[in-house]
């Protein structure tokens, strides 16, 4: 499958989770100011952020696939995890952080709900649960059928990352509302918006982390840089890789360094065309790697093979 062809698949899952989000978030909302309720406040102010990360992903999905130009040779490929951390900003912030201050207000105050502020937030609770898990089946339909898997796309990692997120989120608040219902003590809706807090510190911890490494430079896996080295290495006209460097530049596209000796005896002309032939197989044998430098080097006679 093309790059377009998955952006597309991908796009469509964004618009499901965004669609999904908007809705329920307006929903709790509405049923937190009536309910008074921390916990089902968390989650609507989960879903408000949610939103706002699936706009973020839609633009990297835009934005990523510009051509190369002067000014950004190697393309707009890291436009994915810079919108990515963006997103995982949003998670925190606006979050986990308004969670925790729920959860905090919730410890202090002793007010008891109504029946029908229960009941009307449980109902509202149950259709986020199926709309949420609705919507978390449609990415993991979307995964197994990608290769690579989750961890080959920023964009559709977030969205599941987000949907599972969000159908933990709705169970602790069922289970806070419940149990406060039950016992008529806000602590168990306090440790509810509490926990929603941390699980949602937790997962913006580790998209920003991934979102992180891949803007500083991240290289490709072992298993793929120990298959172009041997590529390398099979090379009649290769008598040592000095070095090896990588580095994913975007979904599509890997940059490859490579220092290598050349046997002795070639001229000027056949070292220019095995450098050609040398990239054109590596480009040929992994599409993705796409900007393919050599570096020939000299090496001292007793290392050489």
């Amino acid at each position: 499958m093309s790059g377009q062809a998955k952006d597309r698949r991908t796009r469509v899952t964004v618009l499901v989770a965004l669609g999904v989000n908007l809705f329920i978030a307006a929903a709790k909302a509405a049923a937190g100011l009536v309910a008074g309720s921390p916990a089902l406040l968390s989650e609507a102010a989960h879903s408000v952020a949610d939103s706002m990360n699936e706009v973020f992903l839609l633009a990297a999905l835009r934005r990523s696939r510009r051509p190369a130009d002067q000014r950004h040779p190697f393309g707009y490929g890291k436009e994915r995890y810079f919108w990515s951390l963006l997103a995982a900003v949003g998670i925190f912030v606006m979050g986990g952080c308004f969670s925790f201050v729920q959860g905090i207000g919730a410890l202090h105050s002793h007010h008891r709900e109504s029946t029908v502020g229960y009941v009307a937030g449980l109902a509202v609770l149950g259709v986020s649960l199926a709309a949420e898990g609705g919507s978390l089946l449609r990415a993991l339909h979307q995964v197994r059928g990608q290769r690579g898997g989750i961890g080959s796309d920023p964009a559709l990692r977030t969205v599941v990352a987000e949907d599972s997120t969000a159908v933990l989120g709705v169970l602790l608040a069922l289970a806070g509302m419940v149990l406060h219902m039950v016992t008529g003590r806000e602590v168990w809706e306090a440790t509810a918006s509490l926990s929603i807090g941390l699980l949602l510190v937790y997962v913006a911890y580790r998209l920003g982390k991934d979102a992180r490494d891949q803007l500083i430079g991240e290289a490709v896996d072992p298993e793929l840089r120990d298959s172009i080295r041997a590529l390398l290495d099979h090379q009649p006209e290769i008598d040592r890789v000095a070095d090896l460097l990588t580095m994913r530049l975007g979904l599509d596209s890997t940059l490859v360094a490579a220092r290598i000796d050349l046997r002795p005896g070639l001229d000027s002309e056949d070292v220019e065309l095995v450098c050609e032939r040398i990239k054109a197989s590596v480009a040929q044998t992994w599409p993705t790697a796409d900007q393919v430098f050599l570096d020939i080097t000299d090496a001292p006679p007793n290392t050489r093979r």
